[in-house]
């Protein structure tokens, strides 16, 4: 298919195959000259035999286009992340973590005070946010309506709450209720000639830790319930019980029966055997848990498909969840799931914190069953409609993080758009 040819008889099918092609040629842009020029200045006597080796290890991602091979525009970093031998690397590329927020401190506190007080959910933090969209100068003519939607907090008993709409740009908007899944705040403007187009939404909410102390004794059989169903099956294209992950599942569990040491097993293999790298983006993959079982690796939202799938396949219900993760003075999107395990009921898991460096095995194991309060959650589900429904493809076809813009000729994609997210903690 080539652009200009599609028409109204064109397939949903053909019409997407053309936008992922373009939004593959956005995420694949250095060449075979630019990689090598780029590993040149932290490798010594790299050469185009050991891009091949590296190419064969998934260590290097790339396409091939009409116009040619290009790599993965995070490349250089990613391989760093990746790249064990390190006898002939002059320097690496990444920068060293500047945060001074202990989050190990925060969630043995966490764990402390759920088990001293006998709560679910405990140390409240309080977040002011704001969250804004720009659309570039003359990305339309003059005029033109531009509608917007930007991620806007669900509220949900004892994990977050308090959640209070500020200040809005424009004024008038439309909220997506609670029971949507991904939920949005809604607006329209129009565009003027040599102006950005500037959409704003600012709101502060009440995010709690949460800990469960499971104990694998007390684990029941699961009842499978009507409202349960829809969290134990394959969701194609990213969840799928294929014969590789039948046979991964196979070799991690072994014979064991009890549903938390299955998820702990699930846990430990996907936090060790898929190291964290940047990530192209999602709706350019089209399998998310075969992809990370292909190059064993991948970021927060690849992890977490595939943690949920595996458990899916092992009869433990489990279901996305997503939206930011703070640890001051940073922030940025994330994702991670649930789970469900009689008698207990839904438990966060954020399978990429994965296993913490502690000698307290309930600190150590803590994101198998709790989360810290340092969240913002917009998602509770992934790949749903938003509210009022879009028209076009969504940039984003899994998650609702940063927002989407379209306007009647077609979706505006991220390099239309800028978006800035800026927030500070409020005292309690």
């Amino acid at each position: 298919i080539r652009a200009g040819e599609l028409d109204n008889d064109c397939s949903y099918k053909d019409k997407f195959k053309l936008e992922r092609y373009k939004r593959l040629m956005l995420d694949f842009t250095l060449t075979e000259h630019d990689l090598m020029d780029n590993l040149k200045e932290y490798l010594i006597n790299v050469s185009l035999g050991d891009i091949k080796k590296w190419e064969s290890k998934h260590l290097l991602e790339y396409k091939i286009f009409n116009t040619g091979k290009y790599y993965f525009k995070e490349s250089i970093p990613n391989f760093f992340r990746l790249y064990k031998d390190s006898f002939n690397i002059k320097k690496t590329p990444l920068s060293v973590n500047e945060n001074t927020f202990s989050l190990n401190k925060h969630i043995n506190e966490v764990v402390i005070n759920i088990l001293k007080e006998n709560k679910s959910y405990v140390l409240p933090v309080t977040f002011k946010v704001k969250h804004t969209i720009t659309v570039k100068n003359d990305v339309l003519p003059a005029g033109e309506v531009i509608r917007c939607w930007i991620p806007f907090p669900r509220e949900i008993s004892g994990r977050q709450i308090n959640i209070k709409l500020l200040e809005t740009e424009p004024e008038n908007y439309i909220l997506a209720s609670n029971k949507n899944l991904q939920r949005t705040i809604y607006f329209e403007k129009k565009s003027k000639k040599g102006a950005p187009t500037i959409f704003y939404v600012e709101y502060q909410f009440t995010s709690f830790g949460t800990y469960y102390d499971v104990v694998p004794d007390k684990i029941e059989k699961t009842k499978v319930k009507e409202k349960l169903q829809p969290y134990l099956k394959e969701e194609p294209p990213h969840i799928v019980f294929s014969q590789n992950l039948r046979e991964l599942s196979k070799s991690i569990i072994g014979e064991e029966k009890n549903s938390f040491k299955i998820a702990q097993k699930l846990f430990e293999w996907v936090y060790v055997n898929i190291p964290w790298v940047s990530a192209r983006e999602y709706s350019t993959i089209k399998n998310i848990s075969e992809y990370a079982l292909k190059y064993r690796h991948g970021d927060c939202g690849i992890k977490t498909m595939l943690f949920i799938t595996l458990c899916r396949f092992n009869n433990i219900p489990a279901r996305w969840q997503s939206g930011w993760e703070f640890q001051p003075p940073k922030s940025s999107m994330h994702d991670w799931c649930e789970i469900y395990l009689e008698p207990y009921g839904w438990i966060p898991v954020d399978v990429t914190y994965g296993l913490r460096t502690s000698n307290n095995d309930k600190v150590k194991w803590f994101y198998l069953t709790g989360l810290d309060s340092y969240r913002l959650i917009f998602n509770d589900d992934m790949s749903q409609n938003i509210y009022p429904l879009k028209i076009y493809f969504k940039s984003d076809t899994i998650d609702s993080q940063r927002g989407e813009v379209e306007w009647r000729g077609c979706n505006l994609y991220y390099n239309k758009w800028n978006y800035n997210f800026e927030w500070k903690l409020l005292d309690n």
